[in-house]
């Protein structure tokens, strides 16, 4: 394969893991602040709460990373975002280095998947990269 191609696969591939993380993150936004989809946990959820601020960050971040606008900093915060959930929510359950026994496996994963998208960027299909291109 060549490197041309190599390289384009790459970046298209970016844009599909951007646009599949920022979806499901979404979805935990929406459940927090909509009840869309319905966790019962979230019943009651006061918006002026961690788990409030974490809702509206989650839908606003997500929707900007959805359509890849501001990639590389709404990416940082929501990495940051999701240390936090696991420190402060998860990892205080017990069982820090195993988060699997902690239910915080999910929140891990998105923290490191979305430091990737914070020094990666985008990929070719985002509102970052149609951006650049008219500069």
């Amino acid at each position: 394969m060549s490197t041309l191609h190599t390289s384009s696969l790459a970046e298209k591939t970016l844009s599909i893991v951007r646009i599949v993380s920022a979806y499901l993150l979404l979805t935990h936004g929406t459940s927090k602040l909509f009840g869309i989809p319905h966790v019962a946990y979230f019943d009651n959820l006061q918006i002026f709460s961690l788990i409030g601020l974490a809702g509206v960050l989650e839908v606003a971040g997500g929707l900007l990373l959805l359509i890849g606008l501001f990639t590389r900093p709404v990416a940082f915060v929501l990495s940051g975002l999701l240390a936090f959930a696991y420190f402060i929510g998860h990892a205080t359950k017990g069982y820090f280095f195993v988060p699997s026994m902690n239910g915080g496996e999910a929140a891990v994963l998105f923290c490191f998947v979305f430091l990737y998208l914070a020094v990666a960027g985008g990929g070719t299909w985002s509102v970052d990269a149609k951006r650049a291109k008219k500069s």
